[in-house]
């Protein structure tokens, strides 16, 4: 993280988001028309010039980066299916971890009919964000609620308890793009407190990658990928093994109901004869439910 600043990823992602939504409707991967209200200057300039957002699509879809872009994509749209079947199902409260510039709060109608919203994430990014939808929406929701959590210094328990989470309340928390930058402490707390603080029903959508892939990446074009996220502050730290994922979650409180590489979102999300829209295959996300009588 950069002090006083957003997340450089969580501008990346936003900015991935952007340029796919610009796409005609019928074409796109995922679809969030928020993404482009929420960039910083530099991204917002990128993603608002005609050419620039043209020529980024363009790179992104077959440069080095075409699997990472794609994989965030598939994964963007397969959380939002998630999120469509838990709201249809009847959720009390949804809580996102590590919330970045995701706008799913504001753009899912049917968080509005009596679900508490809860945005958890690092005080700078939460600011910045915070001051962005402002402007972009004119005033806040009142379901929302933000809650300001350094996950490796603070407790998160106490912190969300504090901001009126009831933990016996059917939630579905999500959880992207955040596990691989914690420890793995960090990772075991925020494990127990959703599997130990949230009611009947309750489950858990998120992203990890591949600990077999980390001799892979750090080769070839990526290398200079996570010596600049090293810079930024947020280097690739918690991996795990896709096969191990089940028994890792079982001994945590949890179910596995999907475990979706970048082959399985591809086959589902990314239908096509192009042989650049492939999702990374080292990058998983994964759907669990809280064991009952937890």
């Amino acid at each position: 993280m950069r002090e006083g600043k957003a997340s450089y990823t969580a501008e990346g992602v936003a900015f991935y988001r952007a340029l796919e939504s610009s796409r005609p409707a019928d074409e796109r991967g995922c679809d969030d028309p928020l993404a482009g209200k929420l960039l910083g200057p530099r991204f917002r300039l990128l993603y608002r010039w005609g050419l620039s957002r043209r020529s980024a699509l363009w790179y992104l879809e077959r440069g080095s980066l075409s699997p990472s872009y794609w994989f965030l994509i598939s994964r963007t749209a397969y959380i939002d299916d998630c999120l469509s079947a838990k709201i249809a199902e009847g959720i009390d409260q949804m809580v996102i971890l590590g919330a970045g510039l995701d706008s799913r709060a504001y753009r899912f109608d049917g968080l509005h009919d009596g679900v508490k919203v809860f945005e958890v994430d690092h005080p700078d990014t939460q600011t910045v964000k915070i001051r962005r939808l402002k402007k972009a929406l004119g005033s806040l929701p009142s379901n929302v609620t933000y809650v300001p959590v350094n996950f490796e210094r603070e407790k998160l328990e106490s912190k969300m308890l504090e901001c009126g989470y009831d933990p016996h309340a059917k939630t579905h928390f999500i959880w992207e793009g955040v596990v691989t930058y914690l420890s793995e402490d960090a990772v075991d707390e925020t494990l127990a407190f959703v599997a130990g603080s949230s009611g009947e029903g309750s489950s858990i959508v998120l992203t990890y990658t591949i600990k077999a892939s980390v001799g892979t990446i750090s080769k070839g074009a990526k290398w200079w990928q996570l010596a600049y996220l090293r810079k930024k502050g947020e280097p690739l730290i918690f991996f795990l093994e896709k096969d191990a994922l089940e028994g890792f979650l079982s001994t945590r409180g949890f179910e596995l109901v999907d475990n979706l590489s970048g082959e399985g979102l591809t086959d589902v999300y990314l239908k096509s004869t192009s042989r650049w829209k492939r999702a990374n295959r080292y990058s998983v996300v994964a759907l669990a439910a809280v064991q009952a009588g937890r």
